[in-house]
């Protein structure tokens, strides 16, 4: 490794907890850290994190790596960050104080005020401008309902001496010791308060939600060589000086580590959550079940990437759920999985917040159904894991349709994805190879392929050699077979929605 060009620090601040990679110029992992995180449920419909819990989590997966790099004998060129997106918090501008706590992008407590809107004029412009249905999921109702209870009247809002944001800008805040008052293009388009044709905060968008625009940060790029995202300053366990090399929300790092910014893949990252997303460079409109977003906005461009995108709101909750409910962990519920019956008939529609795509249908419940007096504890446990493929599977088929065509392989990442039993799966349920990125911090890592293309390290024709290779699970199942599990699928969403097909 050139000792003139280093290596990049990516830190992947998710919902379940904080991850950290050291990536040489090579490609090479060289290093890893990570730092689990809890949420807390206050009320039914309530998720909440610690946003002093989260900065810890930061601070010390970028300290114990930054220490190591010297050990490694590497140099530290800049960092890369990748975040959970529409969750929310509120903080002090002048002193990056949190204010509130972070209300997760699971958080119900606006439901009413989102249906309130749904079928409103309102409702309708914010879907027209921003490619979102008006849901509690992203962050614009989240935020009116902190400045209501912090700030009623605006007065501090409207003055800039309270902000109000997405995890990215209050990071950049903390990192940059308050220099950069900023939040990245993409993670902004997914506030409903950004209009996706200018990459801008819409003034009418903000009236809807009674968010004045001095209480927003800036929209930055999303990614530039320290002029743009700013230098670190007090972060203890980094060296002062070092450039945020690229900010992306989670989800649209991990399409940029599979895609290279190559329009055409269309990748699955399994997580707390699931998204589908695919790069969409003729800005098709949103369709049902499929919303449309930027993906980033690069140095020098124009205008920003857009994207179609389809978000499944429970997927690693799910295996969470079962583990909790057979007093196990997910590599429990793993195991327990593969003892069970392949047809056995159980279905779980882990619909514990409602459905997101293809649905987006926030009334439905969770069910289990299939049960019988043999039913145990492994076919709940395979009917949780069968549950992420399933929900990928239907909501891939809707993305067919909007696409025209289907895609010829779905790229997959995340956690899950290492269960080399719900892979095949996959491949088995929507007819087509999957291919697992070869690392399952792939969030990380378009991080810092981004930041590092930025800094130097890296030209963008270099990317295509630096990705870990993967594992490919091929069909194995025909058309019947699909068919029979979809409709069966298919018939358990109808229950879940109080409805029959």
């Amino acid at each position: 490794m050139s000792a003139a060009r280093g290596a990049v620090l990516a830190v992947d601040q998710g919902t379940s907890g904080t991850k950290a990679l050291l990536v040489a110029e090579d490609g090479q992992v060289l290093a890893t850290a990570h730092r689990p995180l809890s949420q807390r449920y206050p009320r039914p419909g309530r998720v909440e994190q610690d946003p002093a819990v989260l900065w810890r989590s930061v601070t010390c997966v970028a300290g114990e790596l930054a220490a190591r790099a010297g050990v490694l004998g590497a140099r530290v060129a800049g960092l890369g960050l990748s975040v959970q997106r529409e969750a929310v918090l509120a903080w002090d501008p002048a002193t990056g104080r949190a204010l509130s706590p972070l209300v997760s992008w699971q958080d119900r407590r606006t439901a009413g005020r989102c249906a309130e809107l749904a079928g409103s004029p309102a409702g309708l412009l914010v879907t027209a401008r921003t490619g979102l249905p008006v849901d509690p999921m992203f962050s614009a109702s989240k935020a009116e309902w902190l400045l209501d209870r912090l700030d009623p009247r605006r007065e501090r809002a409207a003055a800039g001496r309270l902000r109000v944001g997405t995890v990215d800008a209050w990071l950049l805040h903390r990192l940059t010791g308050g220099a950069t008052d900023a939040t990245e293009t993409g993670c902004a388009s997914r506030t409903q308060l950004v209009r996706l044709d200018r990459a801008e905060w819409d003034e009418d968008l903000l009236e809807v939600f009674r968010v004045p625009r001095a209480a927003l940060p800036d929209i930055a790029v999303s990614d530039g060589g320290g002029a743009e995202l700013g230098h670190t300053r007090d972060v203890p366990g980094l060296a002062d000086g070092l450039p945020v090399g690229a900010v992306l929300g989670d989800s649209h790092a991990a399409l940029f580590a599979q895609s290279h910014g190559r329009p055409g893949v269309v990748k699955a990252t399994y997580g707390t959550g699931s998204s589908l997303m695919v790069l969409n460079p003729h800005e098709h409109p949103p369709a049902d079940g499929v919303t449309a977003t930027l993906a980033w906005r690069r140095r020098g461009e124009d205008r920003a990437a857009h994207a179609l995108e389809a978000n499944i709101a429970s997927a690693g909750t799910a295996i969470g759920w079962a583990a909790r409910l057979l007093g196990t962990d997910p590599a429990g519920i793993a195991a327990l999985a593969a003892d069970a019956a392949e047809d056995s008939g159980v279905q779980l529609v882990p619909a514990f917040s409602g459905l997101g795509a293809p649905y987006w249908d926030r009334s439905a419940r969770a069910v289990l159904i299939g049960m019988g007096l043999d039913t145990g504890a492994p076919e709940v446990a395979r009917a949780a894991v069968e549950s992420l493929a399933l929900q990928v599977a239907d909501t891939l088929a809707r993305f067919d349709t909007v696409l025209g065509a289907p895609a010829a392989v779905l790229h997959a990442d995340g956690g899950p994805t290492g269960n080399a039993a719900l892979m095949a799966l996959q491949a088995d349920l929507i007819g087509r190879p999957v291919l697992c990125a070869g690392r399952p911090e792939v969030s990380a890592l378009g991080a810092a392929y981004l930041a590092g293309t930025a800094l130097g390290v890296w030209a963008d024709a270099d990317l295509g050699g630096l990705a870990p290779r993967g594992t490919r699970f091929v069909p194995r199942r025909d058309g019947a077979w699909r068919d029979g599990r979809m409709a069966g699928w298919r018939d358990a969403v109808a229950r879940a929605r109080g409805r029959r097909p």
